[in-house]
């Protein structure tokens, strides 16, 4: 079983699942039954999701979202299916549906896209998993396996549920992958994006992990593999000249809307030590929100946590923009503190933890900065 890491995330996530009635693999179900104890279960699993605490919950990008995605219903074959939108706290580029049209993306996928095209392939490609009914038939595939691995099955089966989560896991087979992929890229079209951009975001994506060096993400690291569906892409596109049509892009709409999740992800990015990534993400943003505070405080964090050769230098002028943009921006104040006392500036640490206090009485952080200027008294700056 691969991805062990993950399954036990997606484990405490679904805890709550574990305990209710699980799917009984080696038992023989009408089709009808199947499909209902499949729909169950996944409501299930969509209750622990949210209910975990891990959604980033903003009304305008869950209904920026939906529009892309009823957008994309309109040339369906299930436009009856009722599509829901969320987004996962999670820099891990990845995406998943369950069969009951609920469609999870993580802010580390949308954090590194361009523009809208891309999301629509992304959501298209989600969103035929479940007109297709591939966590059905998943579930079917598995329990015509036999019994050659029946264990596994039947602990991650009844663990978990056979819903969205195991495709995420695990994988749909080659086929239904590729499925997904080629009618995904059919609703982009007869939706007027940018055909183009499909292959982008898988060029986009595997680059970027390739500049982090880090394994394939899940929604791209199933059957088949990325190469695999960059070249499909690209046969498909060179069918009577897809490749040709120049349909929309919405870039400046879509980066303004994603603004938020990107400074979001940024902050998750540099939390996993992620130094590369969350500086590019926050740089992204400020073509976006130049003037933002916040934004270069992140970008000063980064390069204080970082602690290369220089990144004092470029965290303390960072954290100077910042309070040139916000005079009042409390945290800034503290890390100028905290990175003069590093270097043993206690007198200009303690003029910045005073204003932090001054300009955050209840900060969360008093007892931290206030045991800092007791050392700095200490040290002679009472």
């Amino acid at each position: 079983m691969k991805n062990i890491a993950l399954i036990i995330a997606v484990c405490c996530l679904v805890a709550g699942c574990a305990m209710s009635r699980s799917i009984p693999v080696g038992q023989t179900l009408t089709a009808s039954e199947e499909e209902q104890m499949l729909w169950r279960r996944a409501q299930e699993e969509q209750e622990a999701i949210d209910g975990s605490g891990l959604l980033y919950q903003d009304t305008e990008i869950e209904n920026y979202l939906y529009q892309i995605a009823k957008k994309l219903q309109t040339n369906s074959i299930s436009a009856d299916i009722s599509f829901q939108i969320k987004v996962i706290k999670d820099p891990k580029l990845n995406a998943f549906a369950l069969p009951n049209g609920v469609i999870y993306i993580h802010t580390g996928i949308l954090a590194h896209m361009e523009n809208e095209a891309q999301l629509a392939a992304l959501l298209a490609h989600e969103m035929t998993h479940c007109t297709h009914q591939h966590s059905l038939k998943t579930l079917r595939n598995i329990k015509n396996r036999g019994q050659a691995k029946s264990a596994t099955i039947r602990e991650l089966a009844q663990l978990l549920g056979i819903t969205g989560s195991i495709a995420s896991i695990n994988g749909y087979t080659r086929e239904l992958e590729t499925e997904a992929d080629r009618v995904g890229l059919d609703l982009v079209v007869k939706a007027n994006y940018d055909p183009n951009e499909v292959l982008k975001l898988f060029e986009l994506l595997k680059q970027e992990n390739e500049i982090e060096g880090v394994a394939e993400p899940y929604f791209f690291g199933t059957h088949p593999k990325v190469q695999q569906r960059i070249e499909n892409v690209n046969r498909w596109l060179a069918e009577n000249n897809r490749g040709k049509i120049k349909g929309s892009k919405n870039t400046i709409k879509f980066q303004s809307r994603m603004s938020r999740i990107m400074l979001e992800n940024a902050r998750l990015d540099l939390q996993q030590g992620k130094f590369f990534i969350a500086q590019s993400t926050v740089k992204k943003y400020l073509n976006v929100n130049p003037n933002d505070a916040q934004a270069y405080f992140l970008l000063g964090e980064i390069f204080r946590q970082r602690g290369w050769k220089n990144d004092s230098v470029a965290a303390i002028n960072n954290y100077e923009k910042s309070i040139s943009l916000n005079p009042s921006f409390a945290e800034s104040y503290k890390a100028m503190g905290l990175i003069h006392y590093k270097d043993g500036e206690t007198h200009r640490a303690k003029k910045y933890f005073e204003s932090c206090l001054l300009l955050s009485p209840n900060t969360a952080d008093k007892a931290y900065i206030q045991r800092y200027l007791k050392l700095c008294a200490a040290n002679g700056e009472g």
